[in-house]
């Protein structure tokens, strides 16, 4: 009963992307891998649109190999490195099948540049967008954490995955084209000179230096916390709701776990979960990344397992991990405290 309750707990509160795939479908493993934040078009959504034109004459397959390899830590795209290499390729195959254009080959010789003046230039024409530190837009580039009137968000510059795949002649011609149907436009055409952009590159490149986006290596966090409680499992369910009025939280129901999937008289009250919210944490949860529904609003299990009973709850830090979103870390750590305080106070 233990582990039927654990998983019925993992079904609830995690989401795992599937890389198990038989074959070398590219339409097959990109629905498995890449719709869910491209697009089944390949027009966006929280990741950028795959299928512009633009985007995809100006991207070389090397490029895209590393990204899909390497991802970019701490923003919402995973590293798929679970893909064989033929996996890969006919995953880049199908982007590619959404243009006729000739998938460019660059240079892998840095570009010369006067850091001091790209660093101005880029403060000047890119930084608005790209952030002054080139972290990238604030959010996850769906509709409810961007402007409307911006169809993609901004990516970040100073991104180890971003800086591993694109080359400096990539850089350099992005910034020279631009990108018809997004925000970047071509700065030749805005009046900047060809070294001033040799220059933004230099300065884009000099990030890797700086190591500003590193990957942090932390202590793995449990996908659930278990507590157990003094009380019997009525008496703690009863602590756990008049905590959460505690905790400025709406209560939003108390049910038994398996309501609905037995009948009523027959329903495990040993057995119950509690839900709550706060709208205003959930709120400002959904603009930074709208998966955080997954965990939110609270979910407490109270369960009798035998002569103990135990308090369960799914860690926002693990969640926060599975996401691989750093503007969530500072509110998955609140929202774990949140989770520890309530239930301290419920089994004193």
């Amino acid at each position: 009963m233990f582990r039927l309750l654990l998983s019925s707990i993992f079904f609830l509160f995690i989401a795992l992307p599937s890389h198990a795939q038989s074959g070398n479908d590219g339409e097959q493993l990109y629905l498995q891998n890449c719709v869910a934040c491209h697009g089944y078009n390949g027009d966006g959504g929280m990741g950028i649109p795959l299928s512009l034109p633009d985007f995809l004459a100006t991207a070389s397959n090397d490029y895209l190999v590393k990204t899909i390899r390497n991802g970019r830590p701490g923003r919402v795209m995973p590293a798929f490195r679970n893909l064989g290499d033929d996996e890969v390729d006919a995953l880049i195959g199908y982007i590619r099948s959404w243009s006729d254009s000739i998938p460019p080959m660059y240079s892998s010789k840095p570009v010369k540049g006067d850091v001091v003046n790209g660093k101005q230039m880029y403060r000047e024409h890119c930084a608005e967008c790209h952030g002054k530190s080139g972290k990238g837009g604030h959010g996850t580039g769906v509709t409810m954490s961007r402007p409307r009137s911006l169809p993609i968000l901004a990516p970040a510059l100073n991104n180890t995955g971003f800086l591993i795949s694109a080359t400096d002649e990539m850089i350099k011609h992005t910034l020279i084209k631009g990108r018809k149907g997004t925000p970047m436009v071509s700065y030749l055409k805005e009046g900047l000179s060809e070294q001033d952009i040799n220059d933004v590159v230099a300065y884009v490149r000099s990030f890797e230096a700086l190591n500003t986006a590193s990957e942090e290596i932390t202590e793995e966090e449990p996908a659930v916390i278990i507590k157990e409680s003094p009380y019997t499992v009525e008496e703690t369910v009863n602590n756990l709701t008049n905590a959460v009025s505690s905790m400025n939280f709406r209560l939003i129901r108390v049910q038994n776990l398996d309501s609905g999937l037995a009948e009523e008289k027959e329903e495990d009250k040993k057995q119950v979960i509690i839900y709550s919210c706060n709208f205003n944490i959930l709120n400002e949860a959904l603009k930074l990344d709208p998966r955080v529904g997954l965990f939110l609003p609270c979910r407490v299990t109270v369960s009798k397992q035998g002569d103990k009973v135990l308090v369960m709850y799914a860690n926002p830090k693990r969640m926060n991990e599975i996401y691989n979103n750093s503007e969530l870390d500072s509110m998955c750590t609140d929202m774990k405290t949140v989770y520890e305080d309530m239930i301290d106070e419920a089994l004193l």
